[in-house]
Parts: C-alpha cells; structure tokens; sequence
C-alpha cells in the first residue's frame, strides 16, 4: 500500500495543487526527500588536487624506452578524479541507491524478461578460465571456451527444433540483422531478388527498423480480434515479392496464435522464409519449438530467456538458430569438433557445411563469451525438464496475477485488450480509466513507483490504447504479485477521490516526474570538467 500523502509535500511543490492530508509519505517539512534535496555532484566535482585512493609503488624494473610510439603518448596527465578510496565508494554506492534494480523489488517491464540472475551464473562466469581469457588466444589453448560454445549451440538449437546454431550477435535486435540478411542470402543465391518483408502491427519497434537496416520495405500485417495473425490480410500481402515473415508466437499481446501451421503454409507457398523473434521464448522452452511451427530462422535473447543480466545498454546476446537450407549461409567461423574430439574455428568450412557460402562476420570474435557462460550455466542447472518448468510457471504466474487484478475489480477500468487468458504477459488497455477517473497509463505507473514497485511497459503494443504491458516472470512469489495488484487497486480507488495524486507522482524517488520532450529535444550530453 502506499504511504501518504502530507500537505507540506504538496505546498513544497509549486507544480502541485494542496489536498486534505490522506497519508504521510517519508518526507519532511523541508520538502522533498533527503535525496531529493541532495546536490548531485559528478565524481570530478568532488575531491582535492594531489587526494588518491591508491598509490602505486616505485618501479622496480628497468625503464625502456621507445616501447609505445611517441604519437601515442600522453603529453599531459589524464584529467581523472582526485578522491580518496571513502569517497570513492560513497559516490558509487549512492548512486546505486538512486536506481531501481531486481534485487531490490519487482521489475514486472512487459516483453522485456527481466529475469532474475542467479549470483551461482556470475560466479561461474567470473572464474578465471573464463574471466581472463583474451579474445585472441589460439583455438588449441581455449579449448574449454569452444566446448562450451559448441554445447550451448546444440542446447539452444534443441530448444529450437532447428540444427544450427551461430553465438555472434551482440544482442536481439543484432540477430534480427543477421537473420534477414540470412534471408536475403538465401534469396539472392537463388537468383531471386525480394523487395519486401512482411511485420505483424504488434512487433516490437526492432522488427521494422532491422527491415530498413537490411533494405527491405516495410509491410504492416493486421491483427484479427483475438490478437493473432489477420489470415486474409496476410494472404493479400504474401506475395512472391516478400522475402520474409517476421513473427513472434506468443507474441507482444500475450497471445499463442492457434493458426500458425497455417501462417507458416501461406509464407511458404509463395517461397519466402519464417522468422520467429525470441523474444517470448520462455513462454514456451520445453512445449513447443519454433521450428516445428514451420519457422526457418530463430533468434534467442539470452539476456531475457537464459538469465544473462539485461539492462543498462548491455552486454546481451542474440544468437540464432537456424534449418538446413539457411545453414550455408550462416557467419564465419564456424565452430567444429573433429574426429580426435578437440573443437576448432573453422573460417573456411567445406560445401555443403554451415557456411559454406557465408556472408561473412556479424562482428569482431565470436561475441559476448560472459553471456554464453551464465546462460549455458542456467542451462546446465535446469535441464530439460527444469526449462520447461520455468516456462509453465511464468504462464502460470501471469494468469494468476490477471486473475487476481480482476478479483479487486482493477480490469473494470483496466480491461484485457485481447483474449480472456494469457501467455507469459498480458495488456491491458488503460482507456477506460483514462475516460473514468482522469488519470493516464503513465500516471499510474509514475505512482506505482511510490508503492515501491517498478511500473510495468507503458504504451506498447501501439495497437492498444493507453496499452499497460505486464510480465510477472517465474521468478516472482505469489505475495509479491498479490501486494502489486494490491497497489494497482489502491491507486484507482485513490485516483475515483482525487486524481491529481496520481497525475504528480511520483513523490518519494530521488528524481521527481521529469519533462521527458524537452530531455529528447534538448540532452545535456557534456560536462565539463
């Protein structure tokens, strides 16, 4: 439940309207909270010329000269901070303390799998062997990372239905790169030169700017009502000119398309390839595969289906998977294990083998090495089974939490968009209360913060209006998800008596409600120093 709300809050606030107190908040007479009132200063703002946190010793070795190029050697110190190591620690620990993060609550952001991370994976990936390992050392002395590699390639294919795995893309968005540029591959060679790529109203914001990236034009599918695939208007639209179908099952609406047998016949027919973006895999790891719904190419994020931590711009991991007819085309080098049982990077693989008519590298290496240890590590401590129990509790996790929000009588005002169950996640459409009570998706999630809980995604899909996008996961208790529909009903009752609380919050975070079009229209991207 939230705490309330005083009147010095509000006349603290030149922006808020004064109420009748209703409940006391954590802030004191001076307005705002401690951390609200604090001058935020920068690390080089802080310290004292000739301050350090640690000294080197004196070199005790002979010095050599001529080793670095005079052309890239200082002629100066670096401006760094002088502080000592307290200061050091505080500036970093305080800022922590300014971010919402995982280990701290409930992060329920919709089709973003914000999946906890098990510390056992970050130790792991934290061993020497794989923490140090450099990028260039020769395949006969990094044996151990090959293996991996090559495992986790046939785990993640298996979990695929397709045989063919590449590690190199960086992230989601990267894989969706290299699968249309696959695609086009496997056109060209063919001799056939595609001009479209079709892309469902409820894909995810990456679908149709990887489509342009690649030099594809743009073709929107509807959606039918109950949240699927529009069958006819993606029969008009198939035509022999389309390179691909870009899809997500289940997708963005938390939505399984019951027709995707028929989806893959129709992308077929016409000779284009089916792509599924992973993005909601684990709504089904263990159920159903995307290659036995008839899709060609695979791309897993395993910074939101494999407990790689998401968030804060990386690093993430988007590998693909794909069946035999795309196979020749996929990235170099290819990881091979030989007769002897040693695994080696092939950069040149024989015909007929994956890659054989490769369209090259994605990246630099063979991509995020970190990322494939915790997600072969969470892998290797779920097993097969283990995965599929993850996916059948997230299902069952957000259709309790449905279930519960329409137990309080929140869907009264914040109504399912499509269907009466779910996946994984669930919209729902805040029109309603908007018309009702006066307040906006966004003000209710600015005010969950105040409960202490992060707000779900706010106006995605584009498809539903005032769209409320929630993803519980599997990792989330019963009690949390109970006390989050709990706040979600108390801000609408406390809205139907007085909607401005709402429309100004938050009140306790350590920023206030920021104008968001004036910090995209006018960024402060430099300091100086």
């Amino acid at each position: 439940m939230s705490a309330p709300l005083s009147d010095n809050v509000l006349h603290g606030d030149p922006g808020i309207e004064a109420h009748p107190p209703r409940h006391e908040l954590p802030i004191d007479a001076t307005g705002g909270t401690p951390m609200q009132r604090s001058e935020v200063k920068t690390i080089f703002e802080k310290g004292s010329p000739g301050r350090r946190a640690f000294s080197c010793p004196k070199v005790d070795v002979p010095m050599v000269e001529g080793l670095l190029p005079d052309a890239y050697r200082r002629t100066e110190p670096a401006r760094l901070p002088e502080v000592s190591e307290p200061e050091l620690v505080r500036h970093y620990v305080n800022l922590s303390k300014r971010n919402f993060d995982l280990d701290s609550g409930f992060y329920p952001l919709g089709s973003c799998t914000m999946k906890h991370n098990p510390r056992l994976h970050e130790r792991v990936a934290g061993l020497p062997g794989h923490a140090r390992l450099h990028p260039l050392q020769t395949p006969k002395r990094a044996q151990g990372a090959l293996e991996l590699m090559y495992n986790l390639e046939r785990a993640l294919g298996s979990v695929a239905g397709l045989p063919h795995v590449a590690l190199q893309p960086s992230a989601g968005s990267h894989g969706e790169l290299l699968g249309v540029l696959l695609t086009r591959a496997y056109h060209e060679d063919r001799g056939e030169h595609r001009r479209k790529v079709l892309t469902p109203d409820t894909a995810h914001g990456t679908n149709p700017a990887t489509v342009t990236m690649a030099g594809y034009e743009v073709v929107k599918v509807g959606t039918n009502p109950d949240g699927g695939v529009d069958i006819e208007d993606l029969k008009a639209k198939a035509t022999t000119d389309v390179a691909c179908l870009m899809l997500t099952n289940p997708n963005t609406l938390g939505v399984f398309d019951p027709n995707i047998e028929e989806i893959a016949h129709i992308v077929h027919e016409v000779g284009a390839t089916l792509y599924y973006d992973g993005a909601n895999l684990n709504a089904v790891m263990g159920i159903s595969r995307p290659g036995d719904m008839g899709f060609d190419i695979v791309h897993y994020n395993l910074h939101k289906s494999f407990t790689q931590p998401h968030g804060g711009g990386g690093p993430g991991s988007g590998p693909i998977a794909v069946s035999d007819r795309i196979a020749p085309y996929l990235t170099v080098p290819v990881i091979e294990k030989q007769d002897d049982g040693t695994f080696t990077l092939e950069h040149d693989p024989a015909e007929g083998r994956p890659g054989s008519k490769s369209i090259g590298r994605l990246r630099g290496f063979q991509g995020n090495y970190g990322c494939f240890v915790r997600s072969y590590a969470y892998i290797c401590s779920l097993g097969a089974e283990g995965l599929k129990d993850a996916s059948e509790t997230a299902v069952l996790n957000a259709n309790y939490l449905l279930a519960k929000l329409r137990a309080l009588g929140v869907t009264e005002h914040l109504p399912l968009a499509f269907g009466e169950l779910c996946m994984h996640e669930f919209v729902l459409s805040g029109a309603p209360m908007k018309k009702d009570l006066g307040i906006k998706t966004l003000d209710l999630a600015k005010r969950l913060l105040d409960h202490g809980f992060h707000p779900p995604t706010v106006y995605f899909p584009l498809l539903v209006d005032e769209a409320f996008l929630i993803e519980p996961t599997e990792t989330e208790t019963k009690e949390t998800l109970d006390a989050f529909a709990e706040a979600i009903a108390a801000i609408l009752t406390e809205a139907g008596e007085d909607p401005a609380i709402a429309q100004n919050a938050p009140y306790t975070t350590p920023v206030r409600r920021l104008d968001e079009a004036a910090a995209a229209k006018s960024p402060v991207i430099r300091q100086p120093l």
